[in-house]
């Protein structure tokens, strides 16, 4: 008995030693990514105005960081709450954790050089090596052209300070460990010619990460590659109504099959008619994530280039209840 007992201290023994070990190694080797490149980017009217192009109507980046009013359609950020921060994700969304959107103003970025700045957008991994949860797409924009990224970092530094204290999200165990495995170093491309309409819209569908809404992910919230652009991920309301997302493949039934370039950017641009008025919602109307007031700004060449990537994708049918009033 008692050489039993020795035996299973040695093997609880040598199980905790690996654990420490195992817990040494993500602390110490992850996240795997190279050093915050010295970096001083010039911060010019033209790279300024790009950024805020990108940053508002692409990548839309002041989407999550902002404060979205949703008692009007769609969302659009409040007035005065640009790069403030401050909007929570959590369980109620399927998240393992709770996670916060923080200030990308001057106030909030204050202490991080151009470089880690750089760094954080295509690693997301923070000036002191912590790793963001990837609901922040910076594996997308860690396959952009690197002066785009270059003019988003100009843009957010000529954002007006707004002073605001956002909490440090949490991950859920065992997130909060895998998490450090996930970061690698972004792959940056060259920004294709716009002449070539479709690898041009391939680039902006990255950038603007559309699969990322348009495709149902699995239980642990991956996405499901064969089901890409098919739509049907779901988005609660914390009114219990829920919104899933569109099939934009070429699927003729259930798809964008029968939409010709005319009416996909008139579907985008009518959001910007001067003579649009943003409609109030209320509590159980029908809503939606898609920031079509954000995106409704693109240029109609971008529009179309991105019609014409998404006339490439194969097909899937899946049809798709778009809102319903109670959770489901």
């Amino acid at each position: 008995m008692k050489k039993l007992l020795k035996v299973a201290a040695y093997l609880l023994g040598a199980i905790v030693l690996l654990l420490v070990c195992g817990l040494a190694i993500l602390q110490l080797v992850f996240p795997k990514v190279d050093p915050a490149p010295e970096l001083t980017i010039e911060y010019t009217p033209d790279r300024i105005e790009r950024g805020a192009y990108l940053a508002n109507h692409v990548t839309v980046c002041m989407d999550c960081h902002s404060t979205r009013d949703f008692s009007e359609f769609s969302g659009p950020p409040a007035p005065g709450t640009l790069g403030a921060g401050g909007d929570r994700f959590d369980h109620s969304m399927g998240l393992p954790g709770v996670f916060y959107a923080k200030n990308i103003t001057p106030h909030g970025i204050s202490d991080y050089t151009d470089g880690e700045l750089f760094r954080l957008i295509t690693t997301g991994v923070t000036n002191d090596g912590r790793p963001m949860f990837p609901l922040m797409p910076y594996a997308y924009y860690g396959k952009m052209d690197q002066e785009d990224i270059y003019d988003i970092i100009a843009y957010i530094r000529s954002l007006p300070a707004v002073e605001s204290e956002i909490p440090d999200s949490k991950a859920d165990f065992p997130v909060n460990l895998i998490l450090r495995t996930i970061p690698k170093n972004g792959e940056m491309t060259v920004k294709p010619d716009p002449t070539d309409q479709v690898a041009y819209g391939a680039y902006l569908v990255n950038a603007s990460g559309c699969i990322e809404c348009h495709t149902q992910v699995s239980p642990q919230g991956v996405i499901i590659p064969e089901l890409a652009f098919s739509g049907g991920r779901s988005f609660p309301f914390p009114d219990g109504s829920m919104v899933t997302s569109s099939n934009i493949t070429q699927c003729p039934d259930t798809g964008l099959g029968h939409w010709d370039e005319a009416t996909f950017v008139a579907r985008f641009k009518q959001y910007a008619d001067s003579g649009y008025v943003n409609p109030k919602v209320g509590p159980g109307e029908f809503n939606t994530i898609m920031p079509w007031t954000m995106y409704s700004g693109m240029k109609e060449e971008d529009l179309k280039a991105i019609f014409a990537y998404l006339k490439t994708i194969e097909p899937i049918k899946n049809e798709v209840i778009k809102f319903t009033a109670t959770a489901q």
